[in-house]
């Protein structure tokens, strides 16, 4: 869907004012990360873009501003997107000049609110720490050693099938595979499954990935078995080939990204516990009465 240019306008102006909020607590000395050179035209390095009142923009904080964009937007050239992020840009530092010559970054309300975002930003950086140190190399290999006690080997099948409205169809079927019918040329002609263009093919499943009367069936073949007589289920009737079988447990690859989240998860769970048992927390009611659930 493309955006027409006022909601674009809408949307940078949005990402702009607030990752001006976002990085209001950041060192204003911190140095902008360099841009590569792109197949899209973009040029070397990390060039200063403009100057406002004497303060560098550089196109590492435009292309910062961008990511910040949704999906959709970020997918339009960047050359379209430029100039109006680059107004926007420059319309934000105005404001912020602004607001500092009126002395608004020394107004009690502003000082709250800027220790709201540094509170976050150290939160933030605090858990990146603790979980950067869970998820180690070492420490998701154990994690996986454990994790392959609890998933015992599973039984997969590789299988076709093909469906069909009645018995009367899948016998018929079954008799032109017992008289030496192809099974992936039968499925493209009577299957009304979407599979049937790639001759039924379902990949390998476990008992409990189908309907009951279908996992029964497929797993009581052996590879190069066919059923001999129709299947039923509530989607039908089925005709099934066995093409594969095996035993299989997930791999440390496969399980990494879920075992990842789990360490994480586990990390931060445990070091806020211990950050509470350490610290003094009085925590009280709408009615004033402290509320001992939360110490």
């Amino acid at each position: 869907m493309l955006f027409r240019p006022v909601a674009v306008a809408a949307l940078i102006l949005s990402a702009v004012f607030g990752l001006a909020i976002a990085h209001a607590a950041e060192p204003a000395t911190a140095s902008p990360a360099p841009v590569a050179p792109t197949a899209g035209g973009l040029p070397p390095g990390n060039p200063v873009v403009a100057r406002v009142n004497g303060t560098e923009l550089h196109l590492s904080d435009v292309m910062a501003v961008r990511q910040t964009l949704p999906a959709d937007a970020q997918r339009m050239p960047f050359a379209q997107l430029y100039p109006m992020l680059l107004e926007r840009m420059i319309d934000s530092m105005l404001v912020a000049d602004a607001g500092r010559k009126a002395h608004l970054d020394q107004t009690p309300e502003y000082q709250k609110r800027l220790k709201l975002v540094e509170d976050r930003l150290l939160q933030q950086a605090y858990l990146e720490e603790i979980v950067k140190n869970a998820q180690s190399e070492d420490k998701l290999k154990a994690a996986y050693q454990k994790y392959i006690q609890q998933k015992p080997p599973r039984e997969e099948v590789r299988a076709r099938h093909i469906l069909v409205k009645t018995e009367a169809e899948a016998a018929s079927i079954i008799d032109q595979l017992n008289k030496g019918g192809d099974f992936a040329t039968l499925a493209k002609k009577y299957s009304k499954d979407p599979g049937a263009a790639s001759g039924g093919e379902l990949g390998y499943f476990t008992r409990n990935d189908m309907v009951p009367a279908f996992a029964a069936a497929a797993f009581a073949l052996q590879p190069g078995q066919y059923t001999k007589t129709p299947v039923k289920t509530e989607f039908g009737w089925h005709v099934i080939l066995v093409e594969d079988r095996r035993t299989k447990q997930p791999t440390f690859d496969e399980a990494k990204a879920e075992l990842s989240q789990q360490l994480a998860r586990q990390a931060v769970e445990a070091n806020v516990k211990e950050l509470r048992q350490e610290a003094k927390v009085e925590a009280f009611g709408l009615d004033g009465k402290p509320l001992a659930a939360i110490k």
